[in-house]
């Protein structure tokens, strides 16, 4: 489990702060090799120090088998020229598929600050190995470049005709690497996928930003290699072309062709006309809107919370429970509840939130349960702000029995069911309803595999869920769950259609008697921060995949004086139908008690 805190990139910003996004580009050379056959498969993760910790900003791809690897993942994060931002990265030999970098080999890390990667960009520096003053041969390379505010997305969808055969006991196996100018070089911007055997290829359609593509100028020039991919790692140059986003826009109408050219063949066989043909099938170009259009536009965030009642927590009578309510300080479980819910109460109109437990025996019969109201009210499980959240929990903790499994699925198809019902609506409506799942519980899911099932069926719906460890249990496997790097995979096949999962365990931002000035708890503030860093970036997510604009915002009153008529809220949650597509398990716990 990575020790360091997901970085927080949703950051308010005051008017007289000068402040930029910057993208930052990553690069090595002559890294450690740690690999005995073959060679290492590097990949680099970026941290922030930020509230006295290291924060991770994000990770890039891992390159196989290369010592001198050159990512085409970038990172983004926020500039300020007033600030000393402390950048650290640190690069792993990776050798298993977990999101973990503890059973990863550890190649080196470098530290520096934000500034003097873009005072001095292209910034180079050698890497040390754990605390060592001594540098390695190891270098890297970071080059940073300003975003501009410019909203556009590409997709491009390349294809290629009768390419060189490079493999002597069969065809190539070719892949795009493409480059933008970038001073007197060429910098790495996407590196497609391979197709093995075929001198044919048709890759799959990938989207960019375009500020990423030409940084708003349409005339850059771009640079596209093919080569044939070798099982060393290594590779073998067929051809290349040079072309701009402005002629690439002609294949909106229809395929643009480029002869793919080997200079070294061009200069020594006569008669040579080229290596191929790159093909550029289709070019779309769409407008990205950003969370804060979508609140504008009268989107609403539905909260629900399913708190964790199974026995592993101990008995509440107990100060050693976590779910002992002591007297002078609110548990784990409340602080992440308070913590959360006062964030994303802000962005719901009726203020009223769904509360659930799951894993307890519940009057009046004491049958197990994994989707109870905590107010025992089947019909109407909303709670009254988040005092009222808190309230229900309280009392309801004094009439159930512990008990268990940790059964998290039905909790997460409840939740689905409306969210499904609100997408339904869509047509009519507009983005008018996301819904967030706050799940709080103390150990790994007794129900995993339904879990991920339930997961991939959410992410095709308006639906986030966040996930709160808490205590001191061993939350390696959870990890899975939070698909930062790879989509999730149920155990049928299917895969996620979006990453709609945060995992945190509370106890990395617990700090005992750790007070802002106005008495809020500290911990609190840095736990909300981190889970909800993702949301604005998956309601993006959602309503790109459904090609949903924000509504066009109410119009305001001329004067501050005049009332401002309330807009027409969203159907209750929790009150529709299930679809008939939602998945039956669910319909097993939906009798009140």
């Amino acid at each position: 489990m990575s020790l360091y805190a997901p970085y927080n990139p949703v950051t308010a910003v005051t008017s007289n702060e000068c402040v930029s996004t910057v993208e930052l580009r990553i690069r090595c050379k002559n890294l450690l090799n740690k690999d005995i056959i073959s060679l290492s498969d590097p990949l680099a993760v970026v941290y922030l120090f930020q509230g006295g910790r290291w924060m991770e900003l994000g990770r890039t791809e891992e390159v196989k088998n290369s010592l001198h690897p050159v990512f085409g993942k970038s990172i983004e994060t926020k500039y300020y020229f007033e600030e000393v931002q402390k950048i650290k990265v640190a690069v792993y030999d990776i050798d298993n598929l977990t999101n973990t970098l503890s059973d990863d080999d550890f190649l080196g890390e470098m530290e520096c600050t934000l500034g003097q990667i873009v005072s001095c960009s292209p910034f180079t520096k050698h890497l040390l190995i754990n605390g060592s003053p001594t540098p390695t041969k190891s270098t890297i390379t970071i080059t940073a470049d300003e975003i501009s505010n410019a909203k556009e997305l590409v997709q491009l969808l390349f294809a290629a005709e009768d390419l060189d055969k490079k493999d002597f006991f069969g065809k190539s196996d070719p892949f795009l690497e493409i480059f933008r100018a970038y001073r007197d070089n060429w910098e790495l911007i996407h590196r497609t996928e391979v197709i093995k055997n075929n001198l044919n290829p048709r890759w799959q359609a990938f989207e960019k930003p375009m500020h990423t593509l030409c940084q708003g100028d349409h005339s850059k020039t771009l640079k596209i290699d093919c080569y044939d991919w070798n099982n060393d790692g290594s590779k073998d140059f067929i051809g290349s072309t040079c072309t701009t986003i402005e002629t690439m826009m002609g294949a909106t109408q229809k395929a643009i062709v480029w002869p793919l050219i080997n200079e070294k063949k061009a200069k020594k066989k006569k008669g040579y006309r080229d290596s191929g043909r790159l093909v550029l099938r289709s070019i779309k170009v769409t407008e990205l809107h950003t969370f804060l259009e979508y609140v504008f536009g009268g989107m609403q965030i539905n909260f629900t919370v399913a708190i964790d009642f199974t026995g592993s927590n101990g008995d509440p009578r107990k100060p050693s429970s976590l779910h002992y309510l002591d007297p002078y300080r609110p548990n784990h479980y409340m602080q992440a509840i308070r913590a959360v819910g006062n964030i994303c109460q802000d962005y719901d109109s009726d203020k009223l939130f769904p509360a659930f437990g799951f894993g307890a025996r519940i009057p009046p019969v004491m049958q197990v349960s994994h989707e109870f109201p905590l107010n025992f009210n089947m019909q109407n499980p909303h709670c009254a702000g988040i005092d009222g959240v808190l309230a229900a929990y309280q009392s309801c903790l004094h009439q159930v029995q512990l008990y268990g499994p940790t059964n998290a699925s039905p909790i997460i198809y409840h939740t689905a069911r409306f969210a499904h019902a609100a997408q339904q609506a869509e047509s009519s409506q507009g983005a008018a309803s996301y819904f967030i799942l706050l799940m709080l519980t103390d150990g790994v899911l007794s129900d995993m595999s339904d879990t991920k099932s339930a997961i991939v069926y959410a992410s095709t719906l308006p639906m986030s869920l966040i996930i709160v460890g808490v205590g001191d249990a061993d939350f390696t496997d959870m990890e899975i769950l939070d698909s930062d790097n790879c989509l999730l995979r149920a155990p049928n096949g299917n895969v996620a259609k979006r990453d709609i999962v945060q995992f945190v365990p509370f106890r990395e931002f617990y700090r005992r008697s750790s007070y802002e000035s106005d008495g809020t708890d500290a911990s609190s503030i840095e736990l909300a921060r981190h889970v909800l860093a993702e949301v604005p970036r998956q309601v993006e997510s959602y309503y790109k995949m459904r090609g949903l604009p924000p509504k066009t915002p109410p119009q305001r009153p001329a004067s501050m004086d005049q009332p401002v008529s309330p807009s027409q809220p969203p159907p209750s949650a929790h009150i529709a139908p299930p679809p008939p597509s939602a998945p039956s398990k669910s319909s097993d716990y939906s009798k009140p008690p």
